[in-house]
């Protein structure tokens, strides 16, 4: 007797100790089991604009963060009722649950039922697969006894509901409640609450967009557990129960139009901030961009209309930018008219600029340099540069032309001059200070023809110099980056880089408004004050083939650029028209968008006003008569019409046989004396107009002589 109770204190000692060992062994396996970091759970990144309204989220799993805190407490107390009911009760594993689900999976001969708390639940889904055995269910437990020593309650609780799976695309509780009704986690209702809950048991199943009855079954049930484990009483329950399923669902969808933006927040993210794609896809951040949707959405469905691509066929592409002035922030981008996600990004692709190249190597350089003025003339032939022979698109040379003119007319051979005046260096030193750098050394800089091209993004960037005084500043498409803890991550650098004086923005900006007023750029209707340069550049292979075709504007508080043509042009695949079409798109993108522009520009403080052109106008009315004055004096009077322009200058000419002998002139007039004229050999006269502009004659008058007669009695 004696003995047998020694032995069976050896027992119970040794089943004492040994459950103190294999508790101890579960600690220490699950220490080495456990990782936290697979406990940071992926959240969704979202895109928003500077009014804070959400444009897209990127993600692997469609997750917003919540605190416990602000999940309500009956949203809670649904899940604990259908879930684990014992949850504050156990230390991770429920005794009673187990034996439970022990007993029904030894009756069915198989593993039927779980009986799996929440910790476990957790346990399974953050470092467990999904298979039902007997070891995948020794590992679970010994993960939950280990989570339930390093986390609180409340924390276990918050990491599950975060977690879990609720249908359509929605992980954790947050997302779903905005999902399905609309609502943070915070404004659910208890019948809201319950039928989230009614969810992880099989999401298909009883999700309340497809299955409307079974999921009001299964929430009514969870309503009923939630009474039976005191957290409703009867009344509330059958109220709450007499409450149809009433939704207002969110579900979230990739828009098309922000496809090429969301690309180019992924690349500066990488860039300049160090964020992979997978950490934005994963790490809960809330982005601000400065994209204005309306705009962005109308120059997505402008890019869907084929008749504004002028193609042989339908396959014309095209791509626009547009930036806001002040800041450098990318406002609207398209990578082309069918762009897909991390496709093609026509934007950012070299395309030979053509004639806009000209105000940034030519004409501005050339201001900047002070050896040429607005209105100096330029050489306007044809010329040849050793093997090179620039010829005007339209074969019509004026011999001399000023440079205003020729920015307005796009005169191709007046540049290429310019240029050998200026010098090649000198034009490429600019657009290095654009931030355009080009292997090219050729006088073909002056027309745009360019070993690589220049893409539309780093065209409107060096543009904005015309637009903001002369300087440049690097574009962004990210305004601010902030974590899921609030913590702001990075905002972009807005240092400008002078590239021209104030002086030379301005008159360039008085020369390019010119172009959309009566020069190259007239196509199309705009409202407001608009500047820019057309670009055309010819497919060599074929008369009258184009390759591409350009816009490159801005008003007072945007700068853009519009390219358009195939991706690889050739005999059969070409434009059949010019720069009119991209004009046309880009006023019309800004006219249909209703993005607020002034009507003129504001001239800048501390520079000189561009004075308009003078513009001569031919006299072919000149008369002259003889009349008599006082003392015996002879004078003749010269008349003819004016321009109305009261800053032309008349030049009076005697015609002799050898020329012509100035006499003198007058300004804004239509009238001028010549006195103490010998009446016994009057003269021939002749007017000629000049532009004090250009220091620039033009064509003279028609002759007139005033014929004197004597007459007897």
């Amino acid at each position: 007797m004696k003995k047998k109770f020694i032995l069976s204190l050896l027992a119970m000692l040794f089943t004492f100790v040994f459950a103190i060992f294999g508790y101890m062994l579960i600690l220490y396996a699950g220490d080495y089991v456990v990782d936290d970091k697979k406990l940071v759970m992926n959240s969704a990144t979202s895109l928003v604009d500077k009014s804070g309204n959400l444009l897209t989220k990127l993600y692997y799993e469609n997750r917003e963060l919540v605190s416990i805190d602000n999940i309500p407490e009956h949203v809670q107390q649904a899940f604990i009722a259908v879930e684990d009911t014992r949850f504050y009760k156990h230390h991770g594993i429920d005794v009673r649950s187990i034996f439970r689900a022990l007993y029904k999976d030894i009756i069915a001969g198989g593993k039927v039922e779980g009986g799996s708390t929440i910790t476990q639940q957790l346990a399974k889904n953050v470092f467990l697969t999904n298979d039902k055995t007997w070891l995948r269910k020794t590992k679970e437990v010994i993960i939950a006894i280990n989570l339930e020593k390093n986390y609180s309650k409340k924390k276990l609780l918050e990491m599950y509901l975060n977690r879990i799976y609720l249908g359509h695309g929605a992980y954790g509780i947050q997302t779903a409640s905005k999902m399905y009704f609309n609502k943070e986690i915070f404004e659910l209702t208890v019948e809201e609450g319950a039928m989230l809950a009614a969810l992880p048991k099989a999401p298909s199943t009883y999700s309340p967009i497809t299955n409307v009855d079974k999921s009001k079954e299964r929430r009514d049930l969870i309503l009923s557990l939630m009474q039976s484990q005191g957290y409703l009483s009867a009344e509330e329950t059958v109220r709450f129960q007499g409450k149809t399923i009433s939704l207002d669902v969110q579900q979230f969808t990739q828009d098309p139009s922000i496809l090429t933006y969301v690309d180019m927040v992924f690349a500066e993210a990488k860039d300049v901030y160090s964020l992979s794609n997978e950490e934005l896809l994963r790490g809960g951040y809330t982005i601000s961009v400065p994209l204005i949707k309306k705009v962005q959405q109308t120059a997505y469905d402008l890019f869907q209309e084929s008749s504004y691509f002028p193609g042989t066929d339908e396959f014309a592409e095209g791509a626009f930018v547009l930036l806001d002035n002040k800041t450098g922030g990318v406002i609207s981008i398209i990578g082309g008219r069918n762009y897909v996600q991390k496709g093609l990004n026509r934007s950012i692709v070299r395309r030979q600029p053509g004639s806009t190249l000209k105000p940034l190597a030519v004409y501005g350089p050339a201001l900047d340099e002070q050896e040429f003025g607005p209105y100096s003339l330029l050489v306007d032939k044809k010329l040849s540069y050793g093997k090179y022979e620039p010829r005007n698109y339209n074969n019509i040379y004026k011999d001399k032309i000023s440079m205003y003119d020729a920015v307005i007319e796009s005169a191709n051979a007046a540049a290429v001059w310019t240029l050998n005046e200026l010098g090649i260096d000198k034009g490429k030193k600019y657009l290095g200070k654009s931030g355009i750098t080009i292997p090219d050394n050729g006088l073909s800089i002056a027309l745009g023809g360019l070993q690589q091209g220049i893409s539309p993004l780093d065209m409107a960037r060096a543009y904005r110099a015309f637009a903001a005084a002369g300087k440049t500043i690097e574009p962004h498409f990210i305004s601010k980056i902030v974590d899921r803890n609030g913590k702001v991550v990075g905002t972009p650098s807005l240092k400008e880089k002078e590239v021209f004086t104030k002086q030379t923005a301005w008159y360039m900006t008085r020369m390019l408004e010119a172009v959309v007023n009566s020069g190259t750029g007239r196509s199309g209707e705009f409202g407001g004050a608009l500047a820019g340069k057309t670009g055309t550049t010819n497919y060599p292979h074929k008369e009258g083939a184009i390759k591409d075709a350009w816009f490159v504007g801005y008003t007072p508080s945007v700068v853009g650029a519009v390219w358009m043509g195939y991706d690889h042009t050739d005999e059969e695949h070409y434009l059949n028209q010019g720069s009119g079409y991209s004009t046309k798109l880009f006023k019309d993108i800004l006219t249909k968008s209703e993005l607020t522009t002034a009507t003129a520009f504001t001239t800048p403080a501390d520079v000189e006003e561009l004075e308009s052109p003078i513009r001569l106008k031919d006299v072919t009315d000149l008369q002259a008569s003889l009349t008599f004055k006082p003392f015996g004096l002879f004078t003749i009077q010269l008349n003819w019409t004016p321009a109305i322009d009261s800053r032309v200058e008349y030049r009076i000419y005697e015609k002799e046989i050898n020329g012509l002998n100035y006499i003198g002139s007058v300004k804004g007039q239509g009238e001028f004396e010549i006195q103490n004229v010998n009446i016994f050999s009057l003269p021939t006269i002749c007017v000629v107009p000049y532009n004090t502009q250009t220091d620039q004659e033009g064509i003279e008058s028609n002759i007139a002589r005033p014929e004197f007669f004597l007459r007897g009695r």
